[in-house]
């Protein structure tokens, strides 16, 4: 069983070790650089051009590495051909800076060709006992029919999308967090009674995101040498859609990832109290105020790896409601450490 999981981690990451710099040359020749003195962004921390569009070694060694190790199922084709669509995307936002809206909108059509190719979520364990089911509800729009399972899907893999794009502020953070996550999924799809051909499938597709991701994070690591980009949202559905085929393992995945979650929860809240658009960026992130405090960029990404690594084994461990109770106190933690961080730090914009 280890072999089944390690040959294909491995695969991926040395795939994207060897993507990532003919990357770094594609993305310097036909100009998808992240220049400073262009891209007026309020969130830009480097001072020289770098190249963008790291999600493309990314995906294609998550692509290669599944043509080796997986079937040709509908299922896996449909992931794919919907990272093929996320990847195109963020290629065309990280040359032209798409609106965050037409980027959103993308995000949803991607993850609704996977749910609707059987990604969905039927039922969630109910922390309370017994299950909550979601297949009792539905509709038709422009002849697709809807249920409560496939919006709760679609919708999940969307939050993941964005909220793992928001935490890539200092180098190294997103990549690293998506590492530790899919391989905290990889072995949930693996913690069963009776182990099925679909769990070992699901835990190898976890496993080859992880070694994807943690071949990009040799050159992603501070200084970086390449950006993620917003190509690189391809990991963020990645993790969406192998926590929902890990048996819907979604509380898992949640308090894997509960500090960034945490961390964009409280950001949209700030901007549509501030009557601001929850899509328009600003340098009120956790990361942003860690940085304003004098904290490099190395120990933030550190911080961020170690808190999901942390999480990870609590979620591995922990029963159903047990989650819940870790999920409510990290999201009170970061809550009061970003109100702790407003109140008696530096701001964002004297750092």
């Amino acid at each position: 069983m280890l072999s089944a999981l390690l040959f294909p981690f491995a695969a991926a990451f040395f795939l994207s070790m060897a993507l990532t710099p003919f990357t770094i040359s594609f993305a310097r020749k036909f100009k998808l650089v992240d220049d400073p003195k262009t891209h007026k962004h309020p969130a830009v921390i480097h001072k020289k051009p770098l190249p963008r569009a790291g999600g493309i070694p990314i995906f294609l060694a998550i692509v290669l590495a599944m043509i080796l190790f997986l079937p040709d199922d509908k299922t896996f084709l449909s992931i794919i051909a919907a990272g093929a669509l996320v990847v195109i995307i963020g290629v065309l936002d990280d040359k032209y800076d798409l609106s965050p809206y037409v980027r959103f909108l993308g995000n949803c059509i991607c993850a609704a060709i996977v749910v609707f190719s059987g990604v969905e979520i039927p039922f969630i364990t109910n922390p309370l006992g017994g299950i909550l089911s979601f297949t009792n509800f539905s509709f038709s729009f422009l002849s697709i029919t809807f249920t409560s399972s496939t919006l709760l899907a679609i919708a999940w893999i969307v939050w993941v999308m964005n909220m793992l794009n928001w935490s890539k502020g200092v180098d190294g953070q997103m990549p690293g967090i998506a590492v530790v996550s899919a391989v905290i999924i990889g072995i949930a799809s693996l913690r069963f009674p009776i182990i099925t051909q679909n769990n070992i499938y699901t835990s190898q597709l976890s496993f080859i995101t992880a070694g994807a991701s943690l071949g990009f994070l040799f050159y992603n690591f501070y200084p970086a040498k390449i950006f993620p980009g917003y190509s690189a949202t391809i990991l963020g559905f990645m993790l969406g859609v192998v926590s929902i085929m890990s048996s819907v393992k979604l509380a898992t995945a949640v308090l894997v990832m509960g500090v960034p979650a945490a961390d964009a929860l409280f950001t949209i809240t700030r901007r549509i109290l501030s009557r601001k658009s929850p899509f328009w960026h600003d340098k009120g992130h956790l990361h942003h105020l860690l940085l304003a405090q004098g904290l490099s960029q190395r120990v933030i990404a550190l911080f961020y790896w170690l808190m999901s690594l942390l999480l990870g084994f609590f979620a591995l461990n922990l029963s159903s409601r047990g989650k819940l109770f870790a999920i409510i106190l990290v999201v009170v933690f970061v809550g009061a450490f970003i109100l702790t961080l407003k109140l008696f730090g530096k701001s964002a914009e004297e750092g």
